[in-house]
């Protein structure tokens, strides 16, 4: 692995970890303001903690919990990482496998690349419609487009991964290659 995608994959683990430590961080806010406004000198002496004034922390872990999937999935998950049902994929031959590999590789990769378009079309819909309660934490220009954007990300980057085992895949096979290495196998 190079050093440019071993910083990139760092890099793209390190903000998944950021999502998560933001998420836990708020899931801990929300268990201690839900037990700790019930003391009543908590609720004379800070005001501030009072339940009403953290209603934006579920819609918040909802949101990072949505840009957590989807980020992951576009680049940490590795393909060796998914469970995959391939009783027919490893009885067959390397060249038998390097076919699977592109035919399935560019039916992900097309079918991926056609939602983009109609995908953006709802995301441009989403443009006008807040958040329910995130706008009390980040300001009124926070829309749910900004939210789900992420899923546009994810088709793209998805894509571009099965397109680049479609591409090792076409490589081995002109090489004459009878190894699948890392490039085969189903996703």
């Amino acid at each position: 692995m190079s050093s440019l995608t071993r910083l990139f994959r760092t890099s793209a683990e390190a903000v998944a970890a950021a999502l998560m430590a933001a998420m836990f961080a708020t899931f801990i806010l929300q268990v201690v303001i839900r037990y700790t406004a019930r003391l009543p000198w908590v609720a004379e002496n800070m005001p501030f903690l009072q339940p009403a004034n953290f209603g934006w922390t579920l819609e918040f872990c909802l949101a990072i919990w949505v840009w957590l999937i989807f980020w992951g999935n576009s680049f940490v998950v590795r393909v060796e990482d998914h469970v995959t049902f391939d009783v027919l994929y490893v009885s067959v031959s390397p060249r038998v496998r390097r076919i699977f590999t592109v035919i399935t590789g560019l039916a992900v990769a097309i079918a991926l690349l056609l939602s983009v378009a109609p995908t953006w079309d709802r995301l441009a819909i989403l443009r006008l419609k807040k958040t329910a309660t995130l706008g009390e934490l980040f300001g009124d220009w926070i829309r749910m487009r900004d939210i789900y954007v992420i899923y546009i990300v994810f088709l793209v980057a998805v894509a571009g991964r099965y397109l680049w085992q479609v591409w090792n895949a076409l490589r081995e096979s002109l090489a004459g290659s009878d190894e699948t290495g890392h490039s085969g196998g189903p996703a």
